[in-house]
């Protein structure tokens, strides 16, 4: 029964490994060209709806709006990865 007496803990510090700094640059590189591409995808997402809109064509329009939603959507879901994973991680942490 000694095993049930061993605890093990986690602090995660990517600072403490070799290249913990290159990989948080890495993630906020990625991360800031994601919202690039979401930039784009709405701005082309919005003028397709416009177009799409102005020229009577349902299946343009939708699509263009469709654009948009999902554009946010990424966005907002980007935006909000680190407050996402942090909230799952410390529920995780609260488990006993």
């Amino acid at each position: 029964m000694s095993w049930m007496l061993l605890d093990v803990s986690l602090s995660p510090n990517p600072s403490l490994l070799p290249g913990g700094s290159v990989l948080q640059s890495l993630a906020n590189g990625i991360g800031g060209w994601a919202l690039v591409i979401a930039l784009v995808g709405l701005v082309v997402g919005a003028a397709t709806w416009a177009i799409g809109a102005h020229s009577q064509n349902y299946q343009q329009s939708y699509l263009g709006r469709r654009a948009v939603m999902v554009s946010g959507a990424a966005a907002l879901l980007i935006g909000g990865a680190p407050a996402i994973i942090n909230f799952f991680f410390h529920l995780g942490l609260g488990i006993n």
